[in-house]
């Protein structure tokens, strides 16, 4: 536990990575595997992360990120999408899943699957946006939490042009929207920010425990 600690207080949002070091192959599968293995609502997964390590399109997304650098000089940028369409046939391969994977009968599986179906039917476009949006949120905290135990410096975004980037990424024909960003590589030793004191509330005003 001290080490877990201790990593969280060494990870900080990176203001400037080194461009010059890559992430080994190995880390990076390594935060793939952790993406997929993220707690989402019912198991849905509503979400896919792509992992972009092309430096020309790196730089042309900086444009549409206010101008953050973190965009370019990373090593790799991951960007957390979310499914635009919860269907029936969505739901339908999820529980095709998990019969391949539990061998669960039809029997036990589908009172779930109709409620389900059901529900997602009852949902507007924009309630749909927004629960998948939280899941894409559970991702980046477990993608942060795995980053620093790697010790992979990294620096979440919101602050982008998720319509510049659905443009440019042509996630709209993969039926994806972007919803969070998250450079990852190495902090550059002159990034000052990597020597600022972690600022947080006093445990008991951020705890409350009942006893």
């Amino acid at each position: 536990m001290a080490d877990s600690i201790e990593n969280l207080k060494w990870r900080y949002a990176v203001k400037k990575f080194d461009s010059g070091r890559l992430l080994p192959e190995e880390k990076i599968a390594r935060l793939k595997k952790a993406f997929n293995l993220t707690a989402t609502s019912y198991g849905l997964q509503p979400i896919t992360l792509l992992v972009i390590k092309n430096k020309e399109l790196q730089r042309q997304l900086v444009s549409f990120s206010f101008g953050q650098q973190q965009v370019a000089q990373a090593s790799h940028l991951l960007v957390i999408c979310t499914q635009e369409t919860i269907d029936k046939a969505y739901i339908q391969r999820y529980f095709e899943q998990v019969k391949k994977v539990r061998g669960t009968s039809d029997e036990i599986l589908d009172p779930f699957k109709r409620a389900l179906i059901d529900d997602f039917s009852n949902k507007n476009r924009e309630e749909v946006r927004s629960w998948a949006k939280n899941q894409a949120y559970l991702a980046l905290g477990n993608l942060l939490a795995i980053c620093a135990m790697e010790r992979i410096d990294s620096c979440p975004m919101e602050g982008f042009d998720p319509s510049a980037y659905d443009e440019l990424l042509n996630l709209s024909e993969k039926g994806l929207k972007s919803a969070l960003v998250l450079p990852v590589g190495y902090r550059a030793e002159d990034d000052m920010f990597s020597k600022f004191k972690k600022v947080r509330k006093n445990l008991e005003d951020s705890v409350i425990d009942y006893k």
